[in-house]
């Protein structure tokens, strides 16, 4: 199956759907890793918007890209509760441990408010993070 008819099948399993934008561009991001200029121009076509409209909400959302990033991704939360719980502090280290190597994101809120800082590697979490803990999750990335 090419490209283009996969991305029709993620279109066409919104057909009918208000406000199909977003859940589309979010289901061809998870399944390419991104959301290419072709792309948009296909899902454009489909629904009947211009590809500025669709550029635009691809360029706006920090979860969409635009290429593909072949690095691995540890998310940091930064909501205000892990904040409280001395996120901030760990953001250095962090960003010294990520390196190149890792594509640290900032996310707000994993849902581990009352165990945090917290942080998320693919599917699985981590919480109760210091400096050492989240250099660990970040190397274990690589």
């Amino acid at each position: 199956m090419t490209a283009n008819e996969r991305i029709a099948e993620i279109i066409a399993d919104h057909t009918g759907r208000e406000g199909p934008l977003l859940p589309i561009l979010h289901d061809v991001q998870t399944e390419f890793g991104h959301v290419s200029p072709e792309a948009e121009g296909q899902i454009a076509l489909a629904l009947n918007l211009s590809r500025a409209e669709v550029h635009g909400v691809v360029s706006f959302y920090h979860d969409f890209r635009e290429a593909p990033d072949p690095r691995p991704c540890v998310e940091l939360c930064r909501a205000e509760a892990c904040q409280a719980r001395g996120v901030e502090a760990l953001v250095a280290a962090a960003e010294d441990a990520a390196g190149s190597r890792v594509r640290l994101a900032t996310v707000y809120c994993l849902g581990l408010c009352s165990v945090g800082p917290s942080a998320r590697v693919g599917e699985r979490l981590h919480a109760r993070l210091d400096a050492d803990k989240l250099v660990k999750v970040i190397e274990a990335a690589r």
